[in-house]
């Protein structure tokens, strides 16, 4: 057993401590987180695996560069405050991340231990802290500096700008379109995989720290920038997400009962779809679902139908299993709870049925050919390769466009797809205005997401006070 500063760790070979998860046959019946999290045996044992490495590329690969061997080695010790503390200097949503973060291509992907065998489950020990908030020492926060910013939604990139102003001594009020907070966190992320409690745990937080929310609230439709700014708001940050559906141009696609998985995941996750007629917005319960994407909404939309009693539910995807760019743990528990993976497939036409409502797909088979710009080999049909695979709900989840609301809001610069023009510090071409997370990016990952809200924040504290 090799030593670190007089410590025994384990050997470069040993297995990382195992999720905790549901039985996959009782939690694909109904909306149960699937993963139970770190108890705190299990989180002591996991971290006592951290290397304590001089070069920390653990914390290279964090978008927001959390002191991940520092955090780590307080678990070890126990002092689990001091741990969450250490996270929150850098990181406003440790539950939040903890679950839905690409921790494989991120800081995990960097740790050392990943060279010979399993890393260190980061993710799952920021988790085990996040679920403990009440054991965090209250935000140290700056005396108020008398200036006022409007941050537009309040997704990851809003909430965590908000909260970073909020600390720095700003009235800070959040615009939000739904009548609740947390934008794709709440609307588009199963309760399975990120229960809307932990996301209100985080906003009623925010609230704590004096930041406002305004909800039903369409910013450049019921208000726009310069209304914001005669009311007296001196900045404002813009994080309306990347939430217009990409169309697969395929005849049928108008057809009832073909979703986009926006849509479908929002009326599941938001209006409680699933308990109809508890509650009154009902989508259809199919019995045979395709959906196509080979992304994490994919999976979300494919593992919701599952829990709403699709007795085949099928992931259809261009490009083959290795190529999907589904988090591999995400993959791995769709299948297990009886998702079927259909690769090398493309969708050609829904068909109709007698009662007007889609009632099978047609699909053009594909092989792969020479990479494409993305480096990943390129989808090619294969010449008369085509099958009709029946189905009574068909869900499209092939990406997203952004935001039109994003042009209606101030006279700031857009690029040719629609997104916001911003620099490095999430400035646009209006200096009163920042903006950042998927509006400027395209579709990411919550964590960037977060680090652009975090950096605009900082920007707005240089250029406003100093």
């Amino acid at each position: 057993m090799p030593q670190v500063n007089g410590r025994f760790v384990p050997d470069m070979k040993s297995p990382r401590t195992p999720d905790n998860e549901e039985p996959a046959a009782e939690r694909a019946c109904d909306f149960r987180p699937v993963d139970k999290g770190f108890t705190k045996e299990m989180a002591l044992a996991e971290a006592e695996r951290c290397m304590d490495c001089k070069k920390p590329f653990c914390v290279d690969g964090c978008p927001v560069n959390i002191n991940i061997p520092k955090f780590i080695e307080k678990i070890r010790e126990e002092k689990f405050g001091e741990a969450l503390d250490i996270i929150r200097e850098d990181s406003m949503l440790p539950a939040i991340c903890g679950r839905v973060c690409p921790q494989e291509n991120q800081c995990e992907g960097k740790c050392i231990r990943g060279k010979k065998g399993d890393p260190v489950a980061i993710g799952q020990l920021e988790r085990f802290l996040g679920d403990q908030p009440e054991l965090a020492s209250k935000p140290k926060m700056a005396p108020k500096n008398g200036k006022k910013v409007a941050v537009v939604g309040s997704g990851p990139s809003g909430i965590t700008c908000a909260g970073e102003l909020a600390r720095n001594g700003f009235d800070v009020t959040v615009f939000e379109a739904f009548f609740t907070g947390g934008g794709v966190l709440v609307y588009g992320i199963p309760e399975f995989r990120l229960p809307k409690a932990v996301v209100k745990r985080e906003i009623d937080g925010l609230e704590e720290m004096g930041v406002k929310f305004e909800y039903n609230s369409v910013v450049g439709r019921i208000t726009d920038a310069e209304e914001l700014f005669a009311e007296g708001f001196d900045a404002i940050y813009i994080a309306t997400g990347a939430g217009l559906p990409k169309f697969l141009n395929v005849p049928g696609e108008n057809l009832p009962n073909v979703f986009f998985a926006n849509e479908y995941l929002t009326r599941v996750n938001l209006m409680k779809a699933n308990r109809f007629p508890e509650y009154d917005t009902p989508t259809k319960h199919g019995k045979n679902v395709v959906v196509f994407g080979g992304g994490n909404v994919a999976m979300d939309a494919v593992r919701t139908a599952k829990r709403l009693g699709a007795e085949r539910a099928i992931i259809a995807y261009r490009r083959t299993e290795d190529e999907m760019p589904a988090r591999r743990a995400e993959l791995h528990h769709a299948k297990a709870e009886g998702v079927e993976v259909m690769p090398l497939v493309a969708p050609l036409e829904f068909v109709k049925g007698e009662d007007g409502a889609v009632c099978a797909v047609r699909v053009q088979k594909m092989e792969l050919g020479e990479p494409d710009a993305s480096g990943r080999r390129r989808p090619v049909p294969i010449e008369g390769a085509v099958e009709e695979i029946p189905c009574d709900v068909a869900i499209s989840a092939i990406g997203t466009n952004a935001n039109p609301f994003a042009k209606m809001i101030g006279d700031i610069k857009l690029n040719k797809w629609g997104y916001i023009i911003a620099d490095e510090d999430g400035r646009t071409s209006d200096p009163r205005i920042w903006a950042g997370g998927d509006i400027v990016t395209g579709a990411a990952t919550v964590i960037l997401a977060m680090g652009a809200g975090k950096t605009a924040a900082a920007s707005i504290t240089r250029t406003l006070v100093g």
